[in-house]
């Protein structure tokens, strides 16, 4: 795998876990819109705490997965430069968010 290959696929993993985390939101925004305090009782907790899990696996699966076979068939210079330039995409995401809500 080339180093070009290797930023592509970064580069979408890293929109990729962008795009979960913008559908977790939406779907909290849409799915919590009515009052909680009447309708979730103990439910709520637990469904966060579900949700914390399943999107950490989610997460560990778009950032590690692909890496993870790289590495398992001797390609580790390969993996850890997926990894090293997805969590890179990611702050990179991260930044232009944080400026497109100061800026705006």
């Amino acid at each position: 795998m080339n180093k070009n290959t290797i930023i592509k696929r970064a580069a979408i993993h890293a929109c990729s876990a962008a795009a979960y985390v913008f559908l977790v939101v939406f779907f909290i925004q849409s799915s919590f819109g009515i009052n909680l305090e009447h309708t979730a009782g103990i439910f709520a907790p637990i469904v966060i705490l579900l949700l914390l899990v399943f999107s950490v696996a989610v997460m560990g699966l778009l950032i590690f997965g692909k890496p993870i076979f790289l590495y398992l068939d001797g390609q580790k210079k390969e993996a850890i430069s997926l990894v090293l330039f997805t969590v890179g995409f990611i702050g990179v995401l991260l930044l232009l968010i944080i400026l497109g809500i100061v800026i705006f």
